[in-house]
């Protein structure tokens, strides 16, 4: 094998095309789909944790900060990793029908408020980071 075929193993072509961006998404295994439910912490957490973003679980309380229920502050009652989304408890919505649905919200138009930290290897996560930085 020659340098040149060794560097072509190293390094992961990606596709420039938004099919293949597309399906890479939703065809991905659930450990990366987990990852790509992240969101924003707020700038407490930031300050406290030393990081940006953290994956968000049932449990977890967000404020929305885009989109029709911007300013609306909730923990999360369900999360879809399929679609990626979530669902938070007191967004609903009303049917014709009269039946009470949830309304699905992108990670991306959330923040972050206070975290869920009963499981101790989430805990560890966290700290982990913090530990990184000194």
């Amino acid at each position: 094998m020659n340098d040149g075929e060794e560097l072509q193993e190293l390094i992961q072509v990606t596709s420039s095309k938004p099919s293949k961006q597309r399906k890479a998404l939703y065809t991905a295994p659930s450990h990366v789909q987990r990852k790509l439910l992240s969101v924003h912490l707020s700038e407490d957490l930031m300050q406290r944790y030393g990081r940006r973003s953290f994956p968000v679980r049932k449990g977890d309380s967000v404020k929305v900060v885009r989109g029709d229920f911007a300013g609306v502050e909730g923990k999360i009652s369900e999360i879809d990793k399929k679609s990626q989304r979530i669902y938070l408890e007191g967004i609903t919505r009303e049917q014709v029908s009269g039946q009470t649905v949830k309304i699905a919200i992108t990670p991306s138009n959330v923040i972050l408020t206070s975290i869920n930290l009963d499981d101790k290897l989430r805990a560890h996560a966290l700290e982990r980071t913090k530990e990184k930085e000194k």
